[in-house]
């Protein structure tokens, strides 16, 4: 017996919400007033902010599931999904590119790596896996993946230093990336989004593919929220033992920080998923859906609208500089004019947002 598949409130809903949360430690109103919540860590640990990212491809790879189970059960081809699959990554990594050449366009010192780019690889493996791979085997590798990328980091000299580093720029990632990664790096000698890194990043949209399994499933509805609940708890026990070798690091995005979060995202669903779709209390979820219908498409609008909110000068000033001076003239404290600031761009991204989702336009890129 094939269960039923329908879309996952939840699952919309907490799309949108990680969308806006990009968008709000993304854009405040000066970088240099920010509360520590909202900045990521500078090396190893972690902030609340160090989870949105990974939860945003946590959610890729249950939305694969479910995307691709429907399909399959329609009978469509594999064939005509690998080319339409293959086409929305080279679209998504395209676009990356492109944003990251706004607003000079200068190809000389073009950054090839970048957010868009990593989630358009994610896309690709998960969707290829999904469909050629069984959940016990995708299981199986995302855990061999893991302990190869650790092993690999903690124990190949970096080629530069002649000994084993985790240090800024000077690790195994960051060789490979200087070596490899074409173009302009984001922090000079390394990037964040580079080469290496992406592989275990593939395992965080693996994980979500098995949450995607678990709510498919011909389970009892309060079985799939214990379960991704239970999951969850043990994957973030695990990643906090492995921290002990291996430290938490988003930069690397290390096996613990793969497992901590990917647990963080197993829990998140499984609790809203019960509280959302078996409780059946929805209220709130409204804007999550709709900054969701439309995610990579808000991302994006943000990116070309910040070039309006923080570099067109009116005045010898920025709009952002303008706000931060009117409201702490008034004895507000800078840090939450910057936040608040934040928050009236994810308010501004959301019109367009309720626009397209109002009138049932819905962009797939």
């Amino acid at each position: 017996m094939k269960p039923t598949i329908t879309r996952l409130i939840s699952l919309d809903a907490l799309r949108g919400f990680t969308i806006a949360a990009m968008i709000l430690v993304n854009y405040p109103g000066s970088w240099s007033h920010v509360y520590p919540p909202l900045l990521h860590a500078e090396w190893n640990g972690m902030t609340m902010t160090d989870f949105i990212f990974p939860f945003f491809i946590f959610m890729v790879g249950v939305s694969v599931a479910f995307a691709y189970s429907k399909r399959l059960d329609e009978g469509i081809p594999k064939g005509g999904m690998y080319k339409k699959i293959i086409t929305r990554a080279l679209k998504l990594f395209v676009l990356g590119i492109f944003l990251n050449l706004i607003p000079d366009f200068d190809f000389s010192n073009m950054r090839i790596a970048g957010v868009l780019q990593r989630i358009s690889i994610v896309f690709l493996a998960s969707s290829f896996l999904f469909l050629n791979v069984g959940w016990k085997k995708q299981a199986y590798l995302g855990g061999g993946i893991l302990v190869f990328y650790w092993l690999c980091m903690t124990l190949i000299p970096t080629p530069d230093e002649g000994v084993v580093m985790l240090e800024p720029g000077r690790n195994l990632a960051a060789w490979i990336d200087r070596m490899f990664l074409p173009g302009r790096m984001w922090e000079v000698t390394w990037d964040p989004e580079g080469f290496f890194t992406t592989l275990p990043a593939i395992v965080t949209g693996i994980l979500g593919l098995l949450a995607g399994k678990i709510l498919l499933s011909v389970k009892g509805e309060n079985l799939k929220s214990n379960y991704l609940m239970s999951i969850g708890l043990v994957l973030v026990l695990i990643g906090l033992l492995w921290a002990q070798v291996f430290p938490i690091n988003k930069h690397l995005w290390t096996s613990s920080f793969t497992l901590i979060t990917g647990g963080a995202g197993f829990i998140a669903l499984g609790a809203s998923y019960f509280v959302v779709d078996i409780l059946g209390k929805k209220k709130g979820t409204s804007v999550g859906i709709i900054f969701g219908a439309n995610a990579i498409t808000v991302y994006v609008l943000a990116d070309v609208l910040s070039l309006i909110f923080y570099t067109l000068e009116i005045g010898g000033q920025s709009l952002n500089m303008y706000f931060i001076a009117a409201f702490t003239s008034i004895g507000l404290p800078v840090k939450l004019v910057s936040m608040l600031y934040a928050i009236l761009f994810v308010m501004l991204n959301f019109i367009p947002a309720y626009l397209l989702f109002k009138n049932k336009i819905f962009i797939k890129l």
